[in-house]
């Protein structure tokens, strides 16, 4: 699962293949880098048009904190997807699970970056626990740990996929 190289950066072309969000509600832009089963940073440029600020006066548009949290939760997504977490699953998805240690300490207003770095804490059969950290100027806006959960499309997991126990991908 670990590896000791950087993978390059991925536009969102990549991102797209690897994760099943879609506009509106895809919150990263780019893959900056990523070492696999250890770290990810990604970015969401925060512009005037993104749906979330639709009626919302220009001088009141801060992105909200739990779409923040949600970013997050996908540049996780795309580290678990690039540290091969998810092979072992026919059709995968990761499912954000909930979240701990949070804590709000500032705001990403429109025309600003926001800077999204999730380190891997632990991955133990299909659940996935990763520090995260989001960034404007490189000053912390939100931190916390989040746990996620693979799955298949059909509910099989890597563990019961692996191991060909009955309902899994491997016992087709």
């Amino acid at each position: 699962m670990t590896t000791s190289h950087v993978l390059p950066p991925a536009e969102i072309g990549e991102i797209l293949k690897n994760i099943p969000h879609r506009h509106p509600f895809l919150l990263i832009d780019r893959m900056v880098a990523c070492e696999p089963g250890k770290w990810v940073r990604a970015v969401k440029n925060v512009t005037s048009n993104d749906a979330f600020f639709a009626g919302v006066p220009r001088e009141r548009r801060v992105m909200p904190q739990m779409l923040v949290v949600e970013a997050l939760a996908q540049s996780s997504g795309a580290l678990c997807h690039y540290s091969g977490l998810m092979r072992d699953i026919e059709r995968p998805l990761i499912f954000f699970a909930g979240f701990d240690k949070c804590r709000f300490l500032g705001s990403a207003s429109a025309g600003q970056s926001l800077v999204l770095e999730c380190r891997l804490i632990r991955a133990m059969r299909d659940v996935v626990k990763v520090a995260g950290t989001a960034s404007v100027d490189d000053e912390p806006i939100l931190e916390l740990e989040l746990t996620a959960v693979i799955r298949g499309m059909d509910g099989a997991t890597a563990v019961r996929s692996r191991a060909g126990s009955v309902g899994g991908p491997a016992s087709r």
